[in-house]
């Protein structure tokens, strides 16, 4: 079963809620798909013995063969190809590597070479997983594709995904059987889960919804969950003890035996919602 783990913004909780479900769930997979700033290593303290880098197709231009034609900068919806005067400028940075240049061009004067945007990082046995885009990269999507083929099918898979609702989130999502959705109880969380909200419905992935940070003095995300029908997974409190905790690496389900209790109980409800 694989389960991704999102919200629709960023600070949410997501990494609090993922890696205690790996903390709780025995022979689960943990992956961290949000290779810009991936941080469940801090808290599972997994030992990574493997490392692969992660690469890419760019074109390079054969000058012996180009008549300056300018069809692959046509071709390229990302501008990351220039044709001037005598001179095709490649812009690797911003490539997509889709290939369309190369098709495109009808001297077969491009090359595709390898070029290194990140790093792949696991435990030995595969159970942990965590992708590292270098910096100033800006496409990320390669490593979590990378990270994705390591799936380990026959376990209880956790996807800790980038924040947001942009390309990257749907590419760790796709093909999972559950998604679980964080919230916290402001305006911006408010109008960011409605984004997740609709990302999952309209890729037909049963979901639910941990609120984090939950307060007495604010039940927007209660309001908007009961009006359209989404079941409230869990609430973890405003809690001092919870943030002390996290700002040394020790998650929830390590401080007490509550915590512990209710993030089992929590992987029975997503396992339950999963098959419904």
């Amino acid at each position: 079963m694989k389960v991704g783990i999102l919200s629709g913004k960023g600070g949410t909780g997501k990494t609090t809620v993922s890696a205690s479900l790996a903390a709780v769930v025995p022979s689960c997979q943990y992956i961290d798909c949000d290779v810009e700033e991936p941080n469940g290593a801090i808290f599972l303290k997994p030992e990574l013995k493997e490392k692969s880098p992660v690469k890419v197709l760019v074109p390079e231009i054969d000058m012996t063969k180009c008549n300056f034609c300018g069809l692959c900068a046509k071709a390229c919806q990302f501008n990351a190809i220039a044709v001037v005067k005598d001179k095709v400028l490649v812009f690797p940075e911003i490539c997509h590597h889709c290939g369309a240049c190369k098709i495109a061009c009808p001297n077969d004067a491009i090359l595709e070479v390898e070029r290194t945007i990140g790093v792949v990082e696991a435990n030995e046995d595969g159970t942990f997983l965590q992708g590292k885009l270098d910096v100033g990269e800006p496409i990320s999507i390669p490593i979590i594709n990378e990270l994705k083929k390591h799936i380990k099918e026959d376990r209880f898979v956790i996807l800790d995904c980038p924040p947001g609702a942009s390309c990257a989130v749907v590419n760790s999502i796709e093909g999972c059987d559950y998604c679980v959705l964080i919230a916290e109880p402001t305006p911006f969380g408010l109008h960011d889960i409605k984004i997740a909200v609709q990302l999952v419905k309209n890729m037909g992935i049963p979901f639910g919804v941990v609120l984090n940070k939950a307060s007495n003095d604010n039940r927007s995300i209660h309001h908007f969950c009961q009006s359209e029908g989404i079941e409230i997974l869990m609430a973890i409190p405003f809690s001092k003890e919870i943030a002390e905790g996290y700002s040394k690496g020790i998650l929830p389900v390590e401080i007490n035996d509550l915590w512990n209790e209710k993030f089992k109980k929590l992987y029975e409800k997503i396992e339950g919602g999963a098959h419904k």
